[in-house]
C-alpha cells in the first residue's frame, strides 16, 4: 500500500512556527516601538498575513494526523490572504482598516482555537489547556483591538503588538501540541481489487 506523503505537514507545520515567531517578533516590535511608522508595520503585516494565509491553505489540504489544528485553516487562510492584499496594496490610507480588520481576524482565530483545544481535550493531549489558556486570552485582545477603548496612535500599537504576541504564541502553543508527523501514514482510503468467480 502506497504511503501518504508527509512533505505538506511539514512543510505547514515549518510554515507555522516560522509565522509565529514573526508575529511575536512584529508584535514586539509594536510594544517596545509604538512610535515606529505606521507605513512599515503596515506592509510587515500584510506581508506577513498573505505567506500566513498560503501557509492555512498547505496545512489545510496536508491532512495532519490528528486534523485539529488545521481543520479552519481552508476558510481562515482565503481570509487572510484576502486581507493580506488589502493591506499591502492600501496600507498609507487604510491603517483604521488594519486595526479593525486584525481584531476581527485575531478575534475568530482565537474563537477557533478554543474549540481546538476542547477537540484536543477529548482526544486526550495533555497540553489542551494550554491551548484554551492562550485561546481566551487572544480573543480577549482582538475585542480590545476592534472596539479600540483609546484612539491614541502609540497605545494601540502597543495593543496591535500585544494581539500578535498572543496569537504568535496561541499558534505556536497549537502547531507543537496537536501536530503530529507520522512517517509511515496511511492513506484515508483503502484501495481494494477483487475478482468476481462465476
Amino acid at each position: 500500500m502506497k504511503m501518504r506523503s508527509v512533505i505538506p505537514m511539514k512543510i505547514a507545520k515549518t510554515g507555522y512556527i516560522v509565522m509565529s515567531a514573526v508575529f511575536c517578533a512584529v508584535g514586539l516590535l509594536c510594544v517596545i516601538r509604538p512610535d515606529s511608522s505606521v507605513l512599515t508595520i503596515g506592509r510587515l503585516l500584510g506581508a506577513a498575513m498573505l505567506l500566513f494565509g498560503c501557509i492555512k491553505l498547505v496545512g489545510y489540504f496536508s491532512r495532519d494526523l490528528f486534523r485539529l489544528a488545521f481543520q479552519y485553516d481552508l476558510e481562515f487562510g482565503i481570509l487572510l490572504i484576502i486581507l493580506g492584499l488589502i493591506v499591502l496594496v492600501k496600507s498609507e490610507s487604510i491603517m483604521n482598516f488594519v486595526f479593525i480588520a486584525l481584531g476581527v481576524a485575531i478575534l475568530a482565530d482565537g474563537l477557533f482555537k478554543i474549540q481546538i483545544s476542547l477537540d484536543s481535550r477529548r482526544f486526550g493531549i495533555d497540553t489542551w489547556w494550554m491551548v484554551l489558556l492562550f485561546a481566551v486570552l487572544t480573543v480577549f485582545a482582538g475585542l480590545l483591538l476592534v472596539f479600540r477603548p483609546v484612539e491614541s496612535a502609540q497605545v494601540l500599537t502597543v495593543l496591535l503588538g500585544i494581539s500578535l504576541l498572543a496569537e504568535g504564541v496561541l499558534n505556536l502553543c497549537v502547531v507543537i501540541s496537536t501536530v503530529k508527523i507520522v512517517r509511515h501514514q496511511r492513506p484515508d482510503t483503502v484501495e481494494i481489487e477483487y475478482k468476481e468467480v462465476w
